[in-house]
């Protein structure tokens, strides 16, 4: 079943494309596979990214959008991403980058896609569990910017995965945020009150 990605904001793919028309912006990335790239460079597949700065015992989660997130084509292959950032002035460029998170995601997408239900992909940041995952919500036709993960929701860690996770696994909110909490909360030291 096809994924409904939500739309970009204009204003932050217009700076994404202002940027990979800036030689040096281009060159200040230090992402080799960008500069070697041969012919136009083209973003695609936007993402919304949330970040989940807090678990509670409970499971509960809070989200809030950090940016978008596009994954930068150079003919047959994604070669690098870029994201943007919403500031007060609007939506700005924040930076190219490369690295196993692109191919990773690349792929959960392709595995998202062969799925019989319909989601709508974002990105879902666990920041201390240094652990990215493809959010696969399934509301399809949910504003992508807003919402927290619901207990139906899919998540599919990206690889790296923090230990004792498997990349590529998709869990369901309910069963995966448990074990997250778990490993976030912090384990009393012998003598401590409790």
């Amino acid at each position: 079943m096809p994924l409904h990605v939500p739309p970009a904001p204009a204003p932050a793919l217009r700076t994404v494309l202002t940027a990979l028309g800036s030689p040096t912006a281009v060159r200040e990335a230090r992402t080799p596979s960008l500069l070697r790239s041969q012919g136009p460079a083209t973003p695609e597949l936007p993402l919304p990214v949330h970040v989940l700065d807090e678990l509670s015992p409970a499971g509960v989660s809070a989200t809030r959008l950090a940016g978008w997130r596009f994954l930068i084509r150079c003919g047959e292959r994604s070669v690098a991403a870029a994201d943007t950032m919403l500031t007060p002035d609007g939506w700005a460029f924040s930076h190219f980058f490369e690295g196993p998170y692109i191919a990773s995601t690349e792929r959960a997408l392709r595995q998202a896609e062969t799925m019989s239900q319909p989601y709508q992909p974002r990105l879902l940041s666990v920041p201390s569990l240094y652990m990215l995952t493809l959010w696969l919500h399934g509301d399809c036709t949910a504003d992508g910017t807003t919402g927290h993960p619901a207990a139906t929701d899919l998540l599919v860690p990206l690889a790296p995965a923090p230990p004792g996770i498997a990349a590529h696994r998709p869990h369901r909110v309910a069963e995966l945020l448990p074990v997250l909490t778990h490993r976030v909360t912090p384990v009393p030291l012998l003598g401590s009150p409790a």
